[in-house]
C-alpha cells in the first residue's frame, strides 16, 4: 500500500496483513481491493526492518469506528444481553450502529462469584450496566465488565483470617481442592493439607459437593485469592 501525506505527496510503502484487510470473510484480498484504489487504514505498528503495518478493517465501517473511539476506559455504559455462550456474553450496547453487536463480556468479568456457566450470571434479553475495559477498532468490539461495578466480596472477608469455617468442595484439581466458603468467596486447600501421607490425587480423599471444615490462613486482596489450611485434620462432614 502506497501512503500519501497531508499534501498529497507519496510517502512510504506500507503493508496490510491479510487478517487486517476486512471483518468480512474472503478468499483473496483482490475481492475487496483494486490497485490504485484509495482506502483509509489505521497504523498498528512496524515489523522487521521497520515496515509499517496497517489495518483496513479498523476503518471499514466508519460509523462503527466513530462509535468505538468515543469510549474511555472506566466509562459506564448500558446495553442488552444478546447471546450467552460458555466463553462469554455478547451485548448490544446502547447507541451502537444498526445490525451490529459491539459489546463482549469475558467469563472472568461477569461476577466475583463462582459460576460454571455465564448463564448463571446473566440471561439473554437482560438489561445490564457495565464498565468499559477497552474498545478496539480492529476487532469492532468493546470489552465490558459487570464485575467492575460490583463490590469485591474479599474486602468484607479479609477479617476472617484465622477463623475455622465449613464449606462445600466445588472443584477438585490435581494439586488440591476449591472450597466455597460463602456465596461469593471460594478458597483453595492444597493437597498436602488433606493427608499426612502422599496421595496421587485429592479425588481419592474427598468428593465434589462434600462439606469440609478448614481454617482461613490468608486473604490476598491483590491476587484475589483465599488460602486455606486443615482444621483439625481438615475434618469432613
Amino acid at each position: 500500500m502506497q501512503l500519501v501525506d497531508a499534501e498529497g505527496e507519496k510517502a512510504e510503502i506500507a503493508r496490510i496483513p491479510r487478517q487486517e484487510a476486512s471483518m468480512r470473510r474472503m478468499d483473496h484480498p483482490s475481492e475487496l481491493f483494486e490497485i490504485g484504489q484509495e482506502i483509509n487504514a489505521e497504523e498498528i505498528g512496524r515489523w522487521r526492518e521497520g515496515q509499517l503495518h496497517l489495518s483496513a478493517r479498523a476503518c471499514e465501517i466508519p460509523a462503527l469506528r466513530s462509535f468505538l473511539l468515543a469510549f474511555e476506559r472506566g466509562q459506564v455504559v448500558a446495553g442488552t444481553v444478546s447471546e450467552v455462550h460458555n466463553f462469554g456474553v455478547f451485548v448490544h450496547v446502547d447507541g451502537e450502529p444498526d445490525d451490529l453487536c459491539t459489546g463482549f463480556i469475558r467469563v472472568p468479568d461477569l461476577t466475583w462469584g463462582w459460576i460454571s456457566h455465564p448463564s448463571e450470571a446473566v440471561d439473554t434479553g437482560q438489561r445490564i450496566t457495565a464498565e468499559v475495559i477497552i474498545a478496539e477498532t480492529r476487532t469492532g468490539q468493546v470489552t465490558l465488565s459487570l464485575k467492575a461495578l460490583q463490590d469485591d466480596p474479599l474486602t468484607r472477608f479479609a477479617d476472617q483470617v484465622g477463623r475455622v469455617l465449613t464449606g462445600t468442595i466445588t472443584k477438585i484439581v490435581p494439586f488440591g481442592v476449591f472450597v466455597q466458603l460463602s456465596p461469593d468467596v471460594v478458597g483453595f486447600l492444597h493437597l498436602s493439607e488433606l493427608a499426612d501421607e502422599p496421595v496421587e490425587t485429592p479425588a481419592k480423599l474427598v468428593d465434589e459437593g462434600e462439606l469440609i471444615t478448614v481454617e482461613v490462613t490468608e486473604v490476598d486482596l491483590q491476587r484475589h485469592r483465599v488460602r486455606l489450611s486443615a482444621a483439625g485434620g481438615a475434618s469432613r462432614t
